[in-house]
């Protein structure tokens, strides 16, 4: 930024935040200039004529911090680059021109509307693809069936089964086979087959290695949870069989198109249907408001003689069949007049004595608001607050219209939220991990991890172990889609929407320009470090992208989270997947500006806790494809991102003392020509997508293992007084501990206790406090795990001595 800007930076803005700031609008609807003139809002017109996702370069993160103020459109991205910090914000061209006014950096596009289009072709021939394939019964053809030997004379079983219905991501093909000639089919084993794409084609099902059999089959039948199914002799291949022992294949990619919130709800109750043993669907209490907007229309096109109205009911439940006209009597000393007939509203518009149309816009829309049959109808509103002196224009009938462009497999009406509970003892008594995506709901690859993170977990138990132990020892919550809402207004009006679509702005904000500038973001809707405590990252404001709502936890969705943890005490850990930039945190997630006021961060043995995980967890990320996310975004939010005032992470650790994270996945790929690393936004090929969900479904799979191993946790800590300087009349000193543990302490010699002090972190990112004495101390200390497992069995609040007892001499 330019500082010789600065003092007319606030004014320029806040006058272009008078008109659409987060708009994407198409007819009927106009936003206004600074000038006075109908500017188009941000239409889906394609090469940066309508939104973008830029790139926007400050100096340092009091820049984000004015953006942020600004009510600026920011994702979650930020990374150090040689003249700043770069941050990405969705923009149209009117409010990146507005920004480099005020003297910002504002450079190219990441994505525009070009690629959605792209997005939505490629997923409406899959959908058309899926449609047919689930007409009938589908059809099995066999490829191939074998078994073979190797590696020490070890059996292997191999087959490849191409179903008519396989372009579908639900057919699931299930083998069993005989141990023998004349034995039963079953008696050798049954193993879940995997989908084969190439190239993003079907290809067939098979196992992705092959499977380890004790005996050599003769048949096999192959079923399909479409209906089909078919029996086939199994020959040998190749040389003689040699033993060993083998591990059967782990069974994974279970996604291949982005999928809107009505199909990842109805996937997840499949799942729930298929595997009743193993799940429960959990009807969330909260219905969200649905994907369902007031009709509207709009009438002129200078912002004095504007004139909108809005139905009193939803479009779909009548809204859509009002229609409005502004009717020119052709006769000179003609009053202004209100005609209803059914859902027709006629406004005869007064004229002069030469007969010329005088009934401004504030006239029309006192005379419409005051008929009783119109008022019944809708609502009449000058433009955002302008006085509507302006006399306006004759109109022919219009219909008003929500604008609403999904599909009607999508309902109109209130959502129910559904979360699945995956375990095999769901009675509370094992340790819950709560697994939920899609706040946000333009970030379309999430939904998809947790759907991938389901498939898995259900379709290996039967033949994986370590799944086996993950879904016996857990009591697993998954929900994939957090704002169903904004996800069909993401996947079919507006890619860009952030939000839910509950519009709290008044009439001065609520013209059908704005449609796309309504909802509650639902990541600083939660009650802890909330915008209305003062915190920054969150917004006040009805038209902002970080609108917080009007008061905490006022959204459905938000309440669905919190009554989910509170109803479900057993849950310990929690993961919300985001996207996108590749980051891996956890709170403390928001600051005061003023001094920088961060939420109490965790203390030292969790914060160790959260390090020692995320090298596991991370590392399993890097596994699929070789994703490594790096060290300096990974940490706490506010260290690694910025604030984010009033996030479900915050509040489910500080109100519960849940351990979560938070994912941003769609890591920067980097390009070994250029030797330059490049973002890949919300909403990547799905190519891209696939691989990201991918990845971090391995990520949340690995965090259930970090919770299994929490759960089953018996082993004591142990810890050790490390002297780390010594100078005449002084010694520093710290502990080490063999785990993540706590370290309670005492220096004058009494017995230590929970109340006694605590070994804290020395600052953001630095390591152990380090302790100074000046004479020979007594050290008394203890550790206890993130288990609550303590050292050497010791009791702090009983009478014992076994603690852990060392002098520290001076020089």
């Amino acid at each position: 930024m330019r500082s010789s800007r600065k003092s007319v930076r606030t004014g320029r803005w806040l006058a272009l935040l008078a008109l659409p700031l987060a708009l994407a609008f198409s007819a009927p609807g106009l936003a206004m200039t600074s000038d006075g003139e109908v500017a188009p809002d941000r239409v889906s017109s394609g090469a940066q004529n309508g939104v973008g996702l830029m790139r926007i370069v400050v100096a340092d993160k009091s820049g984000i911090d004015q953006l942020n103020e600004l009510g600026v459109d920011l994702a979650e991205y930020v990374k150090p680059v040689d003249n700043g910090i770069e941050v990405h914000a969705i923009l149209s061209p009117e409010e990146s021109q507005a920004l480099r006014d005020m003297g910002f950096d504002v450079q190219d596009a990441i994505s525009d509307q070009n690629d959605y289009a792209e997005n939505m072709t490629e997923r409406a021939g899959t959908m058309r693809a899926l449609t047919a394939a689930a007409a009938s019964t589908d059809t099995l053809t066999m490829l191939r069936a074998e078994w073979f030997t190797s590696l020490d004379n070890q059996l292997f079983l191999n087959i490849e089964v191409k179903s008519s219905a396989g372009t579908d991501s639900t057919t699931v093909l299930t083998a069993s086979w005989d141990s023998g000639a004349g034995t039963e089919i079953g008696s050798g084993g049954t193993a879940t087959m995997s989908r084969f794409t190439d190239a993003g084609q079907y290809m067939y099902h098979r196992f992705s290695n092959p499977v380890a059999i004790s005996a050599a089959p003769a048949k096999a039948t192959i079923t399909s949870n479409k209906g089909g199914s078919v029996t086939v002799d199994v020959s040998k291949w190749l040389g003689s069989p040699r033993k060993v022992t083998g591990n059967h294949p782990y069974v994974s990619d279970f996604v291949d198109h982005y999928m809107d919130a009505t199909e990842v709800t109805a996937r997840i109750s499949s799942l729930a249907a298929e595997f009743p043993k193993l799940t429960q669907l959990i009807d969330l209490p909260y219905k969200t408001n649905g994907y369902r907007r007031q009709a509207q229309a709009q009438f002129g096109t200078a912002s004095a003689s504007i004139v909108y109205v809005t139905s009193k009911a939803y479009g779909s439940e009548g809204g859509n069949d009002i229609t409005m006209s502004l009717v020119n009597p052709g006769v000179a000393n003609a009053p202004l007049t209100v005609g209803v007939s059914g859902k027709a509203v006629t406004v005869n518009l007064a004229t002069n004595g030469s007969g010329a149309i005088s009934s401004t816009a504030a006239q029309v829309v006192a005379a419409a608001n005051g008929n009783a049959d119109a008022a019944k109808l809708l609502t009449a509103s000058t433009y955002r607050g302008n006085a509507g002196a302006g006399v306006v224009a004759a109109a022919a009938v219009t219909r008003l219209t929500d604008n609403l462009k999904a599909p009607a497999s999508v309902s109109r009406d209130p959502f129910q939220m559904k979360a699945l509970r995956i375990g095999k003892q769901r009675d509370g008594s094992k340790v819950g991990v709560f697994l939920y995506c899609q706040e946000h709901a333009r970030e379309w690859v999430t939904p998809l991890v947790c759907v991938e993170t389901a498939e898995r977990l259900l379709r290996n138990y039967a033949k994986d172990p370590n799944t086996r132990k993950l879904v016996d020892d857990l009591d697993i919550f998954i929900l994939p889609t957090v704002n169903p809402d904004g996800s069909h207004y993401s996947m079919y009006d507006y890619n860009m929407q952030r939000r839910n679509m509950t519009n709290y702005c008044p009439a001065t904000s609520a013209d059908p320009a704005n449609r796309n500038a309504w909802g509650v973001d639902l990541n600083r809707n939660f009650s802890i470090g909330s915008v209305y405590d003062g915190y920054n990252g969150g917004s006040t404001s009805c038209t902002s992208d970080t609108y917080a709502g009007p008061s905490k936890l006022s959204e459905p969705e938000a309440r669905n989270e919190v009554w989910l943890v509170d109803t479900f005490p057993n849950i310990k850990f929690a993961m919300n997947n985001h996207s996108y930039g590749g980051y891996f945190m956890w709170p403390p997630g928001a600051y005061k500006t003023a001094g920088r006021e961060v939420l109490p961060r965790v203390d030292q043995g969790t914060e160790a806790f959260f390090w020692t995980s995320s090298d596991y967890i991370l590392s399993r990320v890097q596994e699929h494809r070789g994703t490594g996310i790096w060290p300096g975004r990974t940490g706490p939010v506010t260290d690694v991102l910025y604030s984010a005032a009033g996030n479900s992470a915050d509040e489910h650790w500080y109100n519960r003392g849940i351990i979560g994270w938070d994912f941003e996945v769609g890591a920067d790929v980097y390009n070994p020509t250029t030797k330059r690393f490049t973002a890949v936004g919300f909403q990547p090929s799905f190519a891209e997508g696939h691989e990201e969900a991918m990845e971090f479904a391995n990520g949340n799979i690995a965090i259930l293992d970090v919770a299994r191993s929490y759960a089953t946790d018996k082993l004591q800590p142990r810890s050790e007084l490390k002297t780390v300087k010594q100078e005449p009349g002084a010694t520093t000193f710290t502990f080490t501990t063999s785990e993540p543990a706590n370290v309670y302490y005492t220096l004058d010699g009494s017995r230590p206790t929970f109340d006694s002090p605590k070994l804290a972190l020395a600052g953001m990112r630095e390591g152990n406090q380090t302790l100074t004495v000046k004479g020979n101390t007594t050290v008394n200390w203890f550790s206890i795990d993130i288990a609550g497992n303590v050292e050497s069995n010791y009791k702090p609040d009983g009478n014992g001595k076994n603690y852990n007892k060392q002098t520290v001499a001076i020089q």
